[in-house]
């Protein structure tokens, strides 16, 4: 696979694992729901390999997400949701991974974006101690 297919994939899989999240199903619910098995969409998320056009189709119909969004990250999740929030929050985590040079997977960093975009979601203010804490939980 070339690089920029796997960095396709990989920011894809973060994006399926946000929305699954904010969906609040586990993986094998959302493969169940998309018609692939666990297998194939655990590779979704984990950015091995690309997501076929019909559980793309089925995953914009079933959970009003916004499908350009699931494959290159433009506009928004949804109608209405903060792009720019959403953008914030993932370069912030990013910066902060990097400074104190934490690796976690992409999807375990989707799960934290999602978290952090639900608290914002629900105007909670979201702490640096919320961040430790949910990055710890994700770390292996």
């Amino acid at each position: 696979m070339a690089r920029k297919d796997a960095e396709l994939f990989a920011s894809m899989g973060a994006r399926l694992t946000i929305a699954r999240n904010e969906a609040g199903l586990s993986q094998a619910a959302m493969a169940e729901a998309l018609g692939v098995s666990p297998r194939a969409y655990h590779s979704y998320e984990k950015g091995q390999r690309g997501i076929p056009v019909e559980a793309l189709v089925a995953f914009g119909e079933q959970f009003d997400v916004d499908v350009p969004w699931l494959l290159l990250g433009t506009k928004a999740i949804r109608a209405g949701h903060d792009f720019n929030a959403l953008k914030e929050i993932e370069t912030s985590l990013d910066q902060h991974l990097n400074a104190e040079n934490i690796k976690i997977k992409s999807e375990k960093r989707g799960a934290i974006v999602a978290r952090w975009y639900q608290s914002h979601v629900e105007g909670r203010e979201v702490t640096d101690d919320d961040v430790h804490t949910w990055i710890e939980l994700v770390r292996e």
